[in-house]
Order: structure tokens, then C-alpha cells, then sequence
């Protein structure tokens, strides 16, 4: 069986980035995603469509293909006041170099780097923290098989599923607490 789309894939690989092993996933716990559904980069997805069970893969994303070119849009200035508890700053959470979760507007959680430490601002940012680096790609296909009919509705891990209790509950979406688009509240 090769990978197509609606196809449940396992993969064993390692991203490489500068040199350095960024991310991995082993034989024994591979990455498991649905084919097809936008889970991966595309470029990600076009090269290793049509692979099947034991076959390795090599290759590179450009920056551009991976997670784009960083864009200063994405980096912004935030009041201090946000960061403080009792009138000081949280020095253990908000130090230069560490990632913070940050609530967007549409209560999704952000991940931001936090640049600088200033009297009156914080300045973070809210790019990939892969944008604007060449991504290379090892690894070998675990497993490819049919995805059923409630993986396909509702994810291998329940990712999909749609919101319930109203716009404040969230049942079946991401470690992020976001729905990715796919919340069914009437009060949207």
C-alpha cells in the first residue's frame, strides 16, 4: 500500500536543522497523521506521497518551502503589565530566550520568544521558530494503512472532533486548545 491521500501513516524520522537534531520520532513511537488532511508542511506531504511500508526517504525543505521566511510583522512590543504578578515581573517566566503561550483573539494558545525586557514593553516573537531555516528530513515508513471512517472524521487522536458545550468548551481539539477551524458552536 503506498501513501495517498486518507491513508494513516507511521514514520521513524529526524529533522535536522544547522547541523543539529531538532526533532525525532523512533520506530516504537512513530509520528502517526492522516495523509492528505493538511496535518504536515506540503512539501513534506509531496515527498514522501506514493512511499510504502519500509521505504527510507532524504531530503531538504528550503525555508520557504518549511515554515517560510521570518516576518517582522510577528514580532511586536507588549505592556509589561501583562507579565506582572503583585506589582513584579515574573523573572521566572519572562526572560530573554524563553517561549511563552500567549492567547490570540481568537483564544488560541501562541507560542512567543520573548526578545527584549524593557521598562515599559516586552518585545516577543510570534514567528515559527523554524521560520527561516532549511529543514532536512530522514527517516523511513513505519506503517501505511486505510484510514476508518471515524479516523477520518474525527482524527487518529481525536483531533478533529468537533467543539461541544458551547464556544467555551472544547472537546477533541489540539494540546493547543485550539479547534483549528473546525469548532461547530452556534455563537461563533
Amino acid at each position: 500500500m503506498t501513501i495517498q491521500d486518507n491513508k494513516v501513516v507511521h514514520l521513524a524520522y529526524q529533522l535536522e536543522v544547522d547541523g543539529k537534531i531538532e526533532d525525532q520520532a523512533s520506530a516504537e513511537k512513530p509520528l502517526e497523521f492522516i495523509f492528505g488532511m493538511g496535518y504536515l508542511l506540503p512539501k513534506f506531504e509531496e515527498n514522501i506521497k506514493n512511499l510504502k511500508q519500509g521505504d527510507k526517504f532524504d531530503f531538504r525543505l528550503s525555508a520557504k518551502e518549511g515554515y517560510g521566511e521570518p516576518n517582522p510583522v510577528m514580532i511586536g512590543d507588549l505592556p509589561v503589565e501583562i507579565f506582572m504578578q503583585d506589582g513584579k515581573l515574573m523573572e521566572d517566566i519572562v526572560f530573554v530566550g524563553n517561549i511563552i503561550p500567549m492567547m490570540n483573539q481568537q483564544g488560541g494558545v501562541v507560542p512567543g520568544k520573548v526578545l527584549e525586557i524593557g521598562e515599559k514593553t516586552v518585545k516577543m516573537d510570534f514567528n515559527h521558530p523554524m521560520a527561516g531555516k532549511d529543514l532536512h528530513f530522514t527517516g523511513e515508513v513505519v506503517l501505511v494503512r486505510d484510514a476508518t471512517d471515524e479516523e477520518l472524521t474525527n482524527g487518529i487522536h481525536g483531533e478533529r472532533k468537533s467543539c461541544s458545550g458551547g464556544c467555551g468548551g472544547c472537546e477533541g481539539c489540539g494540546s493547543d486548545g485550539d479547534c483549528g477551524g473546525n469548532c461547530e458552536c452556534e455563537n461563533k
